[in-house]
């Protein structure tokens, strides 16, 4: 795909959501970053659910600590995985109030060493929290990018160092969010909504679904 094509999209996708977010609820960068490493195979849905609960009890590092794992777990049970996540979380809380006096660090190093954070919680709060231009690739945004062709990779890396360098300054930092609500919402894996896609006449998929955009 050439750039003049990728900045159609991305135009297009500015467009229809002018100031895009997470759907994920959080009131300051550690609320964010708990409810990021929560939403590891699970929605964001139940992620907000959850949190509705947990946040107003505890939404500190020291707070959560203070109710422990045990009770932990029953804030989230409903969600995927929980044991590991109550494990995850309590881990992480230790570490920002032992290495970061309770704040959450600002460089992707120091968050990829904090328990349940990878490389990819890293960037969505690097972009979230603190205005980073990063690109956090999920199945969504490996879906998008691989199917329109605007940075097909086999691997998420791959395809997350394409859309960071071919990504225009001004669209860099929603990039992220424009892509994974088009993938959840539009773009979706087992058939895509091509007939409501608004971004259908530059995308490079040779098995649209039905009419496109294209006959507008």
């Amino acid at each position: 795909m050439n750039a003049a094509k990728r900045r159609l999209i991305y135009e297009r996708l500015r467009a229809s959501n002018p100031a895009p977010t997470t759907e994920l609820k959080f009131g300051n960068a550690f609320e964010l970053l708990v409810a990021v490493v929560l939403s590891a195979q699970a929605t964001d849905v139940s992620v907000n659910k959850a949190t509705a609960k947990l946040y107003p009890v505890a939404n500190t590092p020291q707070a959560i600590l203070a109710l422990g794992e045990e009770k932990l777990r029953e804030y989230i049970k409903t969600i995927g995985l929980y044991q590991t996540k109550a494990r995850n979380v309590i881990g992480l809380c230790k570490m920002l109030i032992a290495l970061h006096g309770s704040e959450v660090p600002r460089s992707r190093e120091a968050l990829e060493v904090l328990p349940g954070v990878g490389r990819k919680t890293a960037n969505v709060v690097l972009n979230t929290a603190f205005g980073e231009p990063t690109i956090a690739v999920d199945t969504h945004i490996f879906r998008v990018a691989n199917r329109t062709g605007l940075a097909p990779g086999k691997d998420v890396r791959v395809v997350e160092d394409k859309l960071v360098k071919c990504t225009e300054t001004e669209f860099a930092h929603d990039a992220h969010h424009w892509l994974i609500l088009h993938g959840r919402y539009v773009c979706k894996a087992r058939v895509p909504e091509c007939p409501r896609c608004g971004i259908a006449e530059f995308c490079e998929y040779p098995h649209k679904t039905a009419a496109t955009s294209s006959s507008r």
